[in-house]
């Protein structure tokens, strides 16, 4: 059952992988569908993070309310549903309307596994692969996209392709996970407040928020920038933009067990990867090359590759245990922030100084990311928070596993 359910959750990430990176290869259509720019395109990057955001609020109350099979079951209903939807091709306000949904149901999605692939033994082994998964599905993703468009067919189509694939995992979720509720929360920390108390919340928060809209940022425009700014042909550019998916997935998959077999802790692998992050931007900016930039591209997935599993793997080392699912779904909710808000500014600034700002845009970013991993690792290296506004006393682990065939930790 624990392999059926890893399946399950694996399936849920290469559908959001999907999303994510098709996304990117839709907006030329869509702005020239809705005969829109750049600017307006991108409000749907803060329509679709409000979605996210109230999700990442809601999350742990759903879960404490409805269980994990039904809080899963909901948000993967909720896509199917929204995606079918948009899939139809409404107008462009209903399409911003409906895309709030679409990230509320992805939000619960990418949360709630989240939360259940940490609870597992191994668990920060077995986060790097869920997040695999995702760049599985962000790989196809573009693929798809472009296939799709050079066979004529509307970018509605690729939601209603995916309100399909979802349905299959709509249907695992709902018999395979167990119904289970989390114990109840201590009566004088209510987990929301409780989590929005910790300083490690806030820093991971805006860590991941910063990462995400690098991610976003390089996956969503990167094919503009190379069909627009340096003239490659669309089929090349969706290969490239591919090969950074790809890129992003083999770094989920590797470089957490190359650094494991070189005795490298979790800090110093980050660093490794964040200084990476920052040398592969800053030669696919200066060499304009199609085939360095090809290569420069995979490589910044790379590297980005275990930032977001990693920081999610190390909230039990940060906050009590019965405060991980509230504060996964917060850092969730607000790393999309930064998935709106920075790609939005990204093509804000194309739209002004032109696409050739897209890189040097994502070596500030990837500087400022590396400055917070440095905060973050001072927490992890102290004896515990200590800039807690108020004491928490919880025990025992985020979800009861009594009658679950997981074992111990």
């Amino acid at each position: 059952m624990r392999a059926a359910r890893l399946v399950v959750a694996f399936a849920g990430f290469i559908l959001i992988g999907i999303s994510a990176g098709v996304s990117g290869v839709l907006l030329p259509s869509q702005m020239s569908d809705y005969r829109i720019d750049k600017v307006v395109v991108g409000l749907q990057f803060f329509t679709f993070s409000s979605g996210y955001l109230l999700s990442g609020v809601a999350n742990g109350a759903l879960i404490r309310r409805l269980g994990e099979r039904a809080h899963l079951s909901l948000g993967a209903a909720v896509f199917v549903g929204t995606a079918i939807g948009i899939g139809l091709r409404p107008g462009f306000g209903v399409f911003l309307a409906a895309t709030v949904l679409l990230g509320f149901g992805t939000g619960i999605l990418d949360a709630g596994l989240n939360t259940f692939v940490g609870n597992l033994p191994g668990h920060t082994a077995l986060l790097n692969y869920l997040h695999a998964f995702f760049g599985v599905g962000a790989l196809i993703g573009p693929q798809v996209g472009t296939l799709l468009l050079h066979a004529g067919r509307p970018w509605p189509d690729a939601y209603l392709l995916m309100g399909i694939i979802a349905v299959p995992v709509l249907i695992g979720l709902a018999t395979l996970y167990p119904s289970r509720l989390p114990p109840a929360p201590d009566a004088h920390a209510a987990p929301l407040s409780a989590a929005l108390r910790r300083r490690s919340v806030w820093l991971s928060g805006a860590f991941l928020c910063l990462y995400v809209g690098i991610e976003v940022t390089v996956g969503n425009w990167g094919f503009s920038l190379l069909t627009q700014q340096r003239h490659a042909g669309e089929l090349l550019a969706g290969l490239v933009v591919s090969g950074y998916w790809l890129g992003l997935t083999l770094g989920r998959f590797v470089i957490n067990a190359a650094a494991s077999r070189a005795g490298l802790g979790v800090a110093a692998m980050m660093f490794s990867c964040l200084g990476g992050l920052c040398v592969a931007t800053t030669i696919t900016w200066w060499v304009p090359d199609a085939a360095v930039g090809a290569i420069g591209f995979g490589l910044i997935g790379f590297f980005l590759g275990p930032l977001f599993p990693t920081t999610v793997a190390v909230q039990p080392r940060l906050v009590p245990s019965q405060l991980v699912p509230t504060a996964v779904g917060l850092l969730v909710g607000a790393s999309v922030v930064g998935g709106s808000a920075l790609p939005w500014l990204a093509g804000a600034l194309a739209q002004g100084l032109g696409l050739g700002s897209l890189l040097p845009y994502t070596l500030v970013l990837s500087v400022i990311l590396l400055g917070g991993w440095w905060a973050i690792a001072r927490l992890m290296a102290s004896p515990g928070d200590p800039a807690d506004l108020a004491p928490v006393s919880v025990s025992g682990p985020a979800f009861s596993e009594a009658g679950d065939d997981r074992g111990g930790r």
